[in-house]
């Protein structure tokens, strides 16, 4: 067995399946070092299992696309279905998981009066993003040492003045958990000290009149429907060496319509799975840490169907073996 898997296969046994609070519960060498050099797991297009069939298309679909969802909607929206969703656990339940990275898609409905906002990929979510982030501030509130990041991204429909809105009713809703944003990343223990849960990324220029919002973080995406075109991807990628901040590995696959024309009985979670253990060897031999090589945010699909988070939190201790060979 590799010395990765032999490091995974410890942590999770001492560890089982509680996952709910694993910031709090690393070890202290890794409580002073910053968010950048460790390992923690991600959500890739956080909120798709909220997918409602029963809405229209983003503004951003092509009209070839509309056409044919509108001639052929008994065909399109269950392939929709099976493609768009990249997650099948709520959002409370993939931040029990272990869960500390969300990519959230937001726009704002065509023709809709108010400033309600819904999540978004291809279609619009039931759930709106107001209701959804008070639900994550609830669930840190009995978690008050775990540290999140939401990652606000590919916005649709927003004009300036919701863009406002929306970020007026974040700082409402996350309040003095919000951690502003600084050029040098904080640790955990420097968070925990000034009670900061939230680092809020926000990919719009909107972001430039607020000091709470950190900027957008690179999303390394492979755009291929295969384990092996992923992982080839991603070590090009470490080999031109990480950026300075956050950044996120994106483990999951991408198909086009042609590839999805031709698999009529396929669904992006059967693929996931049958993709999963060559994925899940790249993963087991990587390390966090400020190498040029090292990887931060490691973001997947179908949280809780695949053992994904725990293997991303159990590469800090491979962080942990350097740092004490160091000392």
């Amino acid at each position: 067995m590799r010395l990765g898997s032999l490091i995974h296969t410890k942590y999770i046994t001492m560890h089982s399946d509680n996952y709910e609070d694993w910031m709090s519960t690393l070890p202290e060498e890794l409580w002073d070092i910053p968010l950048t050099s460790l390992a923690i797991p991600g959500s890739h297009d956080a909120m798709s299992y909220s997918l409602d069939l029963n809405s229209s298309l983003i503004q951003s679909e092509s009209d070839t696309f509309r056409l044919l969802d509108g001639l052929f909607y008994c065909l399109t929206r269950p392939a929709i279905y099976r493609w768009a969703t990249t997650q099948v656990k709520d959002i409370v339940e993939q931040l029990s998981m272990g869960t500390r990275y969300f990519d959230l898609r937001i726009a704002h409905k065509p023709n809709d009066p108010s400033s309600e906002l819904y999540f978004t990929h291809i279609i619009y979510t039931h759930l709106t993003v107001v209701d959804t982030m008070n639900a994550v501030a609830s669930w840190l509130e009995s978690h008050p040492k775990e540290i999140i990041i939401l990652a606000c991204r590919q916005f649709q429909g927003l004009n300036e003045k919701i863009h406002e809105h929306f970020i007026v009713s974040l700082k409402k809703i996350f309040g003095f958990k919000l951690c502003p944003f600084t050029e040098a990343v904080p640790s955990l223990r420097s968070l925990w000290t000034s009670g900061y849960q939230v680092m809020l990324s926000y990919d719009d220029q909107s972001a430039a009149r607020h000091r709470l919002l950190w900027p957008a973080i690179p999303y390394w995406w492979a755009n291929q429907p295969t384990a092996s075109g992923v992982v080839s991807y991603l070590d090009w990628m470490k080999d031109m060496g990480r950026p300075n901040g956050f950044f996120v590995s994106g483990l999951n696959l991408t198909t086009d319509r042609s590839f999805i024309a031709l698999h009529p009985c396929q669904s992006l979670q059967k693929l996931t799975r049958t993709n999963w253990e060559p994925l899940r060897a790249w993963l087991e031999e990587q390390v966090p840490g400020q190498n040029s090589k090292s990887l931060n945010i490691i973001a997947g699909d179908f949280i809780g169907h695949i053992p994904f988070v725990p293997l991303v939190i159990a590469l800090n201790w491979k962080l942990l073996g350097r740092l004490k060979t160091r000392h």
